[in-house]
């Protein structure tokens, strides 16, 4: 069963995920604890195409970055920032479309985590997958990286 996690960074200013970002998607995420699986659903706007009818790729790096960056956050309890992700574009993925997309952890070596995770259509289409090599970081040291000269 699926629940949802409430925010666990601070700043909500996130484009994907943030609540005080008024151009942002406020993306909801949860978490399917018997998978171990982290997961949201989002709907594309014509304004994210890319060619024709087709969401931009670089928007759906994007998503699938979002849920992974979420999935090191929750399921290990710490910031994870992207050392390495890699995408592979299987199918055409529709603005406009129920988009389901979901991440999984595939391994942990000290401070660095491995992810799956993916974008489905409706009817489970696999239309694009990602892995990815995520460096964890202290919580300090997360606060540290995100704040600009001034912020804080």
């Amino acid at each position: 069963m699926k629940k949802e996690i409430p925010s666990p960074y601070a700043d909500q200013r996130c484009f994907f995920c943030g609540e005080h970002n008024d151009a942002g998607l406020h993306l909801r995420f949860y978490l399917d604890e018997d998978a171990q699986v982290i997961s949201t659903e989002y709907t594309a706007p014509a304004a994210f195409r890319g060619q024709g009818d087709i969401l931009h790729g670089g928007f759906q790096c994007g998503l699938l970055d979002e849920v992974m960056g979420w999935t090191s956050r929750v399921l290990i309890g710490q910031a994870g920032v992207t050392s390495n992700l890699t995408v592979r574009f299987l199918k055409p993925v529709h603005v406009g479309v129920r988009l389901s997309v979901s991440c999984r952890i595939t391994g942990r070596h000290g401070a660095e985590v491995r992810l799956e995770a993916r974008i489905e259509a409706p009817r489970g289409t696999i239309c694009a997958e990602a892995s990815g090599t995520y460096r964890l970081l202290r919580q300090s040291r997360f606060d540290a990286l995100t704040q600009r000269p001034g912020d804080g």
